[in-house]
């Protein structure tokens, strides 16, 4: 049996930062993921994506920001259970106690659920032959950019991934077309002029109020073939076709654990982060409340506001006096 102070059930940037803020309170952390490392997405999926919402970071990238979160909790020596998913509570009288697939029992006061949006997987466009080319032609992440270097590549989506991969692949394809169901985008503005500029420079090609219809090709991609609203289709050469729709998030065996919740999403407090259940904490993307916002940046600030919750709820007595960590430094325990 694994004993901790703030079992945090997900190793991704917001979990990872608690582990910090629960540090400064000499609160000790063991995190529990079902991916095989730290990171979440972030190491999984897109670890050479630039995020751009990190304070004093103009930009970094996804990888390296995971890396120094590891750096900035390695005095704190969370403890860690990787590649093992979470999958059933109990209530004890002095807490909970996690066990996973596995078996890994793990007890704590306080479970702090930061799954970002639980398991996942990429929604897929409706394709004859999109399973076929799969890993042949057709990628649903950006792992490592230099894989599409010199490419002839269409992308497929409206939102902030799709907007920051055509602008970070632009200087390194041979070509990227930019496909949208709409003529309005849902990603950042900034993001937008950006396409924008590019495509009115000719530097990518750029088709609303269009889709992807068709893939071509014997045993890997060729090219694709794209409907155009009141205009002929079109047919481009494709080495590699990105539909980025987004995730669909499954909460797993976390949906079982009689929490509130509300379209697969957490329902918290906004002042605590403590959900419906006494003990049980969710922040990052997998919990919601009134103003929520998706930032990792939110993210954090929720970490630390669920970090003094737990302190107050497993010591009652005691008043915090919290320092800056620029009068009181950081050490671990």
């Amino acid at each position: 049996m694994i004993h901790t102070d703030i079992l945090i059930v997900g190793a991704g940037p917001v979990g990872l930062f608690a582990v910090f803020e629960a540090g400064l309170l000499k609160l000790r952390c063991h995190l529990v993921d079902a991916l095989p490392i730290p990171g979440g997405q972030c190491a999984e999926l897109y670890p050479k994506k630039p995020i751009y919402d990190i304070p004093a970071f103009p930009s970094v990238l996804a990888g390296d920001l995971i890396d120094n979160l590891m750096k900035q909790i390695e005095p704190f020596k969370p403890g860690f259970t990787l590649g093992e998913r979470a999958d059933s509570i109990e209530k004890t009288e002095n807490g909970f106690i996690l066990t996973t697939n596995k078996g890994t029992k793990i007890s704590a006061p306080v479970i702090c659920i930061a799954g970002g949006l639980g398991s996942f997987e990429p929604r897929k466009p409706q394709l004859e032959r999109l399973i076929e080319f799969e890993d042949k032609g057709v990628n649903y992440f950006v792992k490592d950019p230099e894989v599409f270097r010199d490419k002839n590549i269409v992308i497929a989506g409206g939102g902030d991934s799709a907007l920051d991969w055509t602008i970070n692949l632009q200087p390194l394809a041979k070509s990227v077309a930019l496909v949208h169901r709409s003529k309005l985008f849902r990603g950042a503005p900034d993001s937008v002029d950006k396409v924008t500029a590019l495509a009115a420079e000719g530097k990518i090609s750029l088709y609303l109020d269009s889709e992807v219809t068709k893939l071509n090709g014997g045993n890997t991609l060729e090219s694709v073939e794209i409907t155009i609203k009141d205009q002929p289709t079109v047919t481009l050469p494709t080495d590699n076709f990105i539909p980025l729709f987004g995730l669909s998030p499954k909460l797993g065996p976390i949906a079982e654990w009689d929490l509130s919740l509300e379209k697969n999403f957490i329902k918290v407090d906004p002042i605590t982060f403590e959900t419906s259940t006494k003990g049980i904490y969710a922040i990052g993307d997998i919990c919601d409340y009134e103003g929520k916002l998706k930032l990792i940046l939110c993210g954090f600030h929720e970490g630390a506001m669920m970090a003094h919750a737990a302190y107050h709820q497993m010591f009652p007595e005691k008043k915090l006096v919290m320092k800056y960590t620029t009068v009181a430094g950081v050490t671990g325990f």
